[in-house]
């Protein structure tokens, strides 16, 4: 399995900036959600008062129509909260939706701008859990913010509130605070920590199971069920460790805010107490701060929402991990009008893992010729495909296309040049037809179906129940039927080049043939690079780069090459 990437130096700070653009863009959302929470909170900041005196005049047994109307205020301060309340969580919902596909979206257009790099250094397991699990816990961080204000500012307020009935009352309380600073303060460093390993497993557990659901049928077939399962639970005892601690630390947070805070209460009820003994304060100033210091302990709060703020933060600097994959970056140039599509390799190298696939490649394709890379498995093949169309750069070394260095071509003109087809082709594009079609350009429609009879594919494709408008994922197809498809897509699209990295390997030989034929005479491409395994298909090439370790060892036709016994060796041939 490939690692994951480790975590740069610059990542909490590229995490809080990636953050600080998500609030920005949901400014309005979250200035909205701010002031429907502080209009909440200024009601629940009224009612204890208005409680209170509309106690004070019904005990006092005063003018009836007054008191009514008070009972009437305290009846409106209820329902407005509620009534915000609502608001506000119809708000939240929408806020957090909006702000996770935009992360979702930049971070997906991290990922395809990176190409191949993005799997080189994350696995595809590790980026679904970044794009799906921690955009999300990112995406909470506008509505977040909003309720941590509200958190803040109700015990602010019933601070306030409690030195206006009292100064006495708002200092026994503020006796108490550093205690809850200092618990707060505790739980932000431990819970930082813990999620970091937390999701980095989390991660690291996705890339497993992808990778066992990817190979199920291999796994079944060489009966390896059970040791794919503990491997791919492998790192479960140490998210089991993270996510104990995490929940220990905000276990503890809790119970030392759930201790602490009716301490504080009663010691504000006391003081208030032996206010009213003294007549210094009414019933109702009591039954007021009674209900005020239930606000200003509501600081203990903050533990979930600074809890919540944790989980975003942590999961921003996964996604900033996503965002510093470096770009495949394209220049200006066009290929010249008169080209014939020579491909051209000096001193390329690659590694890949750490190990050296590559080492100073030299390779002509003349323009209008047919070239096979043969060699043993493991010895650089893909890779060599996957530079010649620049699906990735060279470590060393150049790649230049009718004489331009494929780094130096815009985006859609090596995209239009160079069309590929892959062992195992992903369908992408909804219907058949729309598969085919899929790519840099659209092309007609009888130029698709010319394609599909080039790929040995128009046939099976019409005896679909709707034909080429079939949806693939109600399209039944061998994994044969699949590589046609992929055939044919590149097909549609060829340009000057061709690249065909194992992309008849499930094709039988008949079939093969006739798809060699067509290569010849009815696809477009003027060059073609085939990986090939079969010696059928070397046979019908111009030439052939045998490559071995990394290195070509010879370039010559088939029937020069077949003279050499390292050469037959390769087709498995003494």
């Amino acid at each position: 399995m490939t690692p994951t990437a480790p975590a740069p130096e610059s990542a909490p700070r590229d995490g809080d900036r990636l953050l600080l653009a998500a609030l920005r863009a949901a400014a309005p959302r979250t200035a909205a959600l701010v002031l429907i929470a502080v209009a909440s909170t200024g009601a629940a900041l009224l009612l204890p008062a208005v409680l209170g005196h509309t106690l004070d005049l019904l005990l006092a047994r005063r003018d009836g129509d007054v008191a009514t109307r008070w009972v009437l205020l305290c009846a409106a301060l209820v329902c407005v909260p509620a009534a915000l309340d609502a608001l506000g969580e119809f708000l939240t919902a929408t806020t957090t939706a909006r702000t996770t596909a935009r992360l979702r979206r930049g971070a997906l257009g991290h990922v395809l701008a990176a190409g191949t790099r993005a799997t080189a250094r994350m696995t595809p397991g590790d980026l679904v859990a970044r794009l799906v699990g921690n955009a999300a816990q990112a995406g909470t961080a506008p509505a977040t913010v909003a309720g941590t204000v509200t958190a803040v500012v109700g015990p602010l307020g019933g601070i306030a509130a409690l030195a206006l009935l009292d100064p006495w009352l708002a200092l026994v309380f503020l006796a108490g605070a550093p205690l809850l600073a200092l618990l707060l303060r505790a739980f932000t460093r431990a819970s930082t920590d813990s999620l970091a390993g937390y999701q980095r497993l989390q991660g690291e557990l996705a890339g497993r199971l992808m990778e066992a659901v990817g190979g199920a049928r291999t796994i079944a077939a060489a009966g390896t069920a059970a040791r794919e399962r503990d491997r791919v639970l492998e790192p479960l005892p140490g998210l089991s460790r993270h996510g104990h601690r995490m929940w220990r630390v905000q276990g503890r947070s809790t119970a030392q805010a759930t201790a602490l805070v009716p301490l504080l209460q009663i010691a504000v009820l006391a003081v208030a107490g032996l206010e009213l003994s003294r007549d210094r304060l009414s019933v109702g100033d009591l039954l007021a701060a009674s209900r005020y210091a239930v606000l200003a302990t509501g600081v203990g709060m903050l533990v979930g929402h600074l809890g919540a703020l944790v989980h975003g933060r942590t999961a921003a600097r996964r996604l900033a991990e996503v965002h510093a994959l470096p770009p495949t970056l394209h220049g200006n140039r066009r290929l010249p009008a008169d080209g014939d599509g020579t491909l051209r390799l000096r001193g390329v190298g690659a590694e890949r893992g750490g190990r050296a696939v590559l080492r100073g490649v030299d390779l002509v394709v003349p323009g209008g010729s047919t070239t096979a890379v043969v060699g043993r498995s493991g010895t650089g093949k893909s890779v060599l495909a996957e530079l010649a169309g620049r699906l990735a750069d060279p470590d060393t070394g150049e790649i230049t296309l009718d004489g331009v260095p494929l780094r130096e071509l815009a985006h859609d003109e090596l995209r239009r040049q160079v069309g590929y087809a892959f062992a195992r082709p992903a369908l992408l594009g909804g219907t058949i037809g729309g598969t085919l079609a899929f790519g840099s350009f659209v092309p007609p429609p009888e130029a698709v179906v010319h394609a599909a009879r080039a790929a040995c594919a128009d046939d099976f494709v019409r005896r679909l129940p709707d034909g080429y408008d079939t949806a693939c994922a109600a399209a039944p197809l061998s994994g044969g039927e699949a590589q046609r498809l992929g055939l044919a897509r590149a097909f549609a699209h060829a340009g000057r080049l061709l690249i065909l990295d194992d992309a008849t390997s499930s094709l039988d030989s008949v079939t093969e043939a006739r798809v060699g034929d067509a290569l010849l005479h009815a696809v477009a491409a003027r060059t073609r690079l085939i990986v090939a395994h079969r010696v059928s298909t070397a046979e019908r090439a111009d030439a052939v780069a045998w490559l071995d370790g990394g290195r070509i060892r010879a370039v010559g036709t088939h029937a020069e090459l077949w003279r050499l016994p390292g050469y037959r060796a390769v087709f498995g041939e003494r």
